[in-house]
């Protein structure tokens, strides 16, 4: 019998990705086979000549489940679907049959299945397919997962438990994310007094940690729409901060922190020649992670040599400082199969900052579902 969980979350941004991912890995270390399925998908995209949603992607490159393509992501919001669904010429039955049909296939093929939801509850609901919704349907325990703080969980945890109840689906645990590890303890003692009332655990998920929540130079590299220079094989280079160059050059250089990602503007030619020489330096390499260098005024022939000589790693852009800063400062870095480091380091982190047996116990009650492969 193939033991399931609903990953459900409050919101975006919250981390609901990081954990499915997360749990997979754990997961494999106690079950023969592990699956995986996004019932209903809002963002598509063109995997293997599949359209599919994009975390569904994501998850088969990342855990090799190819095989299991074409029932990974059976419903995919297109442009234009939901006008279709509302006017009559989609049929909200046939998408709940093939979601239904999907799970039971990798419900025969997989000893632990993982379904994630998609967004804050109420996504899916002008087709009639919110989350909670969905989990009923499938019959899926939902754990829910909410990001950092106190006031701010509450709320939004209470928000999303009215579609649950309101669908009978019983919300058996809430796993809060992005944590300050030296409050972690204190504030699961106030969430835990704040949903005394409720029957669902609540249990720790991420500290919050820099690595996984700044972004790589291939994430600058996608969102501005250019590619990387000099040296590309820092394409997975995480960025700890980004700076302005727009002080003095011994100003800027003296700012510098570990793993910088320093927007020069292209007229500003003594800093960028400064910056190339000192990037030979290990010293400064730790903290230059690389440049993003915005303006249309074309370099002087010996900086654009003297940049490129020096490997250090650049994007050229055609718009303004303030819009490339703006740009970059306003992302929420997403996992992508391409951020192996990232990847590697999420993996190692749930191995000690997440307890799989016990959320695994909680959703699915060993009184109830047969464990396929124990380690202890």
């Amino acid at each position: 019998m193939c033991k399931k969980i609903f990953i459900a979350a409050t919101g975006q941004h919250c981390g609901k990705t990081t954990i499915s991912l997360s749990l997979m890995h754990l997961a494999a270390k106690y079950y023969r086979r592990v699956g995986f399925i996004k019932p209903l998908g809002p963002k598509a995209i063109l995997y293997q000549e599949r359209v599919m949603d994009k975390d569904a992607a994501l998850t088969a490159q990342v855990c090799h489940l190819d095989d299991d393509l074409d029932y990974m992501s059976p419903v995919v919001i297109e442009r234009g679907y939901t006008k279709k669904v509302l006017s009559g010429e989609i049929c909200a039955d046939t998408l709940r049959e093939r979601m239904i049909s999907a799970t039971r296939e990798l419900e025969k093929r997989c000893d632990f299945l993982i379904i994630e939801g998609a967004g804050h509850g109420g996504v899916g609901s002008v087709v009639g397919l919110d989350n909670a919704t969905v989990a009923r349907i499938l019959d899926a325990p939902v754990l829910m997962v909410a990001g950092g703080g106190i006031g701010s969980v509450v709320d939004s945890v209470n928000l999303n438990l009215a579609l649950y109840e309101r669908e009978g689906v019983e919300v058996k645990m809430l796993l809060t994310n992005k944590l300050l590890a030296h409050k972690r303890e204190e504030t699961l003692g106030y969430l835990r007094q704040a949903f005394s009332d409720k029957p669902m655990q609540i249990a720790g998920g991420f500290n919050f940690s820099p690595i996984l929540a700044n972004p790589t130079l291939g994430r600058v590299s996608r969102l501005l729409s250019t590619e990387l220079r000099g040296d590309s094989q820092q394409i997975n280079r995480i960025i700890s901060t980004v700076q302005l160059g727009a002080a003095s050059s011994q100003r800027v250089a003296d700012l510098l922190q570990d793993s910088t990602l320093l927007i020069v503007t292209s007229s500003r030619e003594e800093l960028i020649v400064m910056l190339s020489s000192l990037y030979h330096l290990e010293e400064y390499r730790k903290k230059l992670a690389g440049l993003v260098i915005p303006g249309s005024t074309k370099m002087s022939k010996i900086t654009q040599q003297i940049l490129d000589d020096s490997g250090i790693p650049y994007f050229r852009t055609l718009g303004t400082t303030a819009e490339t800063f703006s740009a970059i400062s306003d992302d929420v870095s997403k996992i992508t199969a391409q951020d192996v480091e990232k990847i590697s380091h999420l993996q190692k982190l749930s191995e000690t900052e997440l307890d799989f047996a016990a959320i695994d116990s909680c959703l699915n009650p060993p009184s109830t579902a047969r464990l396929a492969v124990g380690f202890g």
